[in-house]
Formats: structure tokens, sequence, C-alpha cells
């Protein structure tokens, strides 16, 4: 009788970390509010509502990241009201380990009267909707991102 062949030796994966920043923009600041959420189709197609983000450029703050990540994927161009939290995971990719820090910031829309119209210009996304305040926690896929809206009335507080 023959043994098993050895198992195959184990690959050591390169650990990366990125930093991205993003947050919940709103179309105004109190009552009645609405933020706008962006749709990516997963590897299944299927659309998952979240909150805009991306990579923090060399020489860019992470509010400075939010406000101009906020506007590429939704076509709002916004102003940083407060900060909402930080998310941090892990997963792989292309053979990497990758620790992944997310700062997340409360957004209002800069010019509310001719900036609201959404864009959804951005390839990483598929869609963009204003989706009424009250609603969000329903409409966001991820749990960690549902945490956040927990510093919402805070921070609105904190403004009026």
């Amino acid at each position: 009788m023959t043994s098993p062949p050895p198992p195959p030796a184990r690959r050591t994966l390169r650990r990366v970390d990125e930093t991205s920043a993003g947050g919940l923009i709103l179309d105004r600041l109190g009552a009645g509010s609405s933020a706008a959420l962006i749709g990516r189709l997963d590897r299944r197609g299927r659309l998952l509502w979240s909150l805009p983000k991306g990579h923090v450029e060399p020489g860019e703050t992470e509010p400075e990241t939010a406000v101009r990540e906020v506007a590429e994927e939704t076509g709002v161009q916004g102003r940083v009201v407060g900060k909402l939290g930080v998310i941090d995971f892990w997963f792989v990719a292309d053979g990497r380990r990758v620790h992944k820090t997310v700062h997340h910031f409360l957004l209002v829309a800069a010019d509310p009267v001719g900036g609201l119209a959404l864009s959804d210009e951005d390839v990483e996304v598929s869609e963009v909707a204003w989706v009424p305040l009250a609603e969000v926690g329903a409409q966001l896929a991820y749990a960690d991102e549902r945490r956040l809206l927990a510093r919402v009335p805070d921070l609105l507080a904190d403004t009026a």
C-alpha cells in the first residue's frame, strides 16, 4: 500500500495595507433628507447597495478623499459634516492578503439647488439612487456600513 502524497506547500501571501475614504452624502441637513447610495454588481450579478468610497491618493487627506470619491461615484459635490467611523477588514485578491481600512464621513451636498443630479458614470458603479435617510439601513448590503448610521443623529444635532 502506498502512502498518500504530501500536502502541497502552503504559499505565503504578501500582506498589503490599503486605505480608503468615503461616506454618506445627504441632499440637505434636517428632517426629510435623503442619502445617495451606489449599487455595484457582485460576482453573482446581484446589485448590492453601499456607501461610495475609494483609495486615498498620495498627498490627500481622508476627508478630501471622501469628498472626491463621493463626487466621482455619485456625481454630487459635497462637504464634510463630521466623521461617521472606520471599518477595517481583510480579504485575499491577486495573490495578496489585503488589510483594508475605510474612513467614513457624513457629507451634505454643497450646492443643493443645482447639484443634486446623480451620475453613475464611474465604471465601478452600476446604479446611484437617492434613498430617504430613514430607509438607508434597510437598503445597505453591509452590516458594518449599517452600524455607522448610529452616528448620524448626533452629527446632525451638532450642526443644528
